[in-house]
């Protein structure tokens, strides 16, 4: 199936009436009683935890998507279900975390959304949305088409000349890695030469959520170094930001400046080069440099 810009249009109009009637869903929830269950995950606790409204969410997304799969034979890959195959057979895939952030959710603090992509089947975002159900703000990018803030279109500002902080988002358990202290010291050194002398470090929310605050937020970034083992992040978490990254004019790779492998046939997981996002190309070689000196110190280039 060829996707021009016509079609690319409507199937964005397709995911945004998904992710935000997925949204509205989720918000009604909020005061339920949950059944917090484990699940097949990563290595990590907000990988494994999954509530009925994960699934609810889920079922909203793929109602609302279902027509477009027949019509335009896309396929689907979404969280709470088996990859069946069907993204690597088709010519593009819907990309679903139908919660992304569950652990916030259950805690009932910011940091949840819904996310869905269109992806190729060679891996390019074409599609990005992003529902934050908790302040109500859409996020959409289409490729070629700009990216969007509710009704506004959204570009990376230049980071203000007095800005003297550098914002860094992180999954919930960011600070509980054994070298933490140490990653920040490195970066610390690595804005000493710089006009930023504070780090503010916001470790509250799902990998989505914290795409979106890079995107609020400049200079900013929000990273996670390749890992053993699962985890990593998987192709839902990132796919959205992805498109909504490449639209903005922002940076969407992995750790070691490539582009984000949103369709490998090995694994649905990052952790083999971990992901890297930016709000501009100056903060995002200082990662890389922390991680090369890391790996450095270690040599060892597959740690958290």
């Amino acid at each position: 199936m060829y996707f021009d810009k016509e079609n690319l249009y409507l199937l964005t109009q397709c995911a945004i009436a998904a992710a935000c009637k997925a949204g509205m869903h989720i918000s009604r929830q909020v005061d339920r009683k949950l059944n917090v269950l484990t699940k097949q995950g990563g290595d990590t606790l907000a990988s494994q935890v999954v509530t009925e409204v994960d699934t609810e969410s889920e079922q909203i997304v793929i109602n609302t998507l279902s027509d477009s799969m027949k019509i335009y034979d896309i396929g689907m890959l979404t969280e709470e279900r088996p990859d069946d195959g069907s993204r690597l057979a088709k010519t593009a895939f819907w990309c679903i975390d139908p919660l992304d952030g569950t652990l916030p959710f259950i805690h009932k603090t910011h940091g949840y959304s819904v996310s869905i992509a269109l992806v190729a089947q060679d891996g390019t975002p074409l599609i990005g949305v992003i529902y934050d159900p908790v302040k109500h703000i859409l996020y959409y990018a289409t490729r070629g088409m700009g990216a969007f803030r509710n009704q506004d279109r959204f570009e990376f500002a230049k980071p203000e000349t007095n800005e003297n902080h550098l914002y860094l988002f992180a999954d919930r358990g960011y600070k509980e890695l054994p070298d933490y202290e140490n990653i920040i010291a490195k970066i610390k050194r690595e804005i000493s030469d710089s006009q930023y002398n504070q780090i503010e470090v916001n470790a509250i929310a799902g990998g989505a959520i914290n795409t979106c605050m890079v995107l609020e937020h400049a200079p900013s970034c929000y990273y996670k170094f390749p890992k053993r083992g699962n985890g990593g992040g998987s192709l839902w978490d990132y796919a959205a930001a992805a498109c909504l990254f490449n639209e903005a004019g922002g940076i969407a790779t992995d750790i070691y400046g490539h582009i984000l492998e949103l369709n490998r046939v090995e694994s649905t997981y990052l952790n083999h080069k971990g992901v890297l996002f930016a709000s501009d190309e100056k903060t995002a070689a200082m990662i890389r440099c922390v991680y090369q000196q890391r790996v450095a110190e270690t040599g060892d280039n597959s740690l958290c």
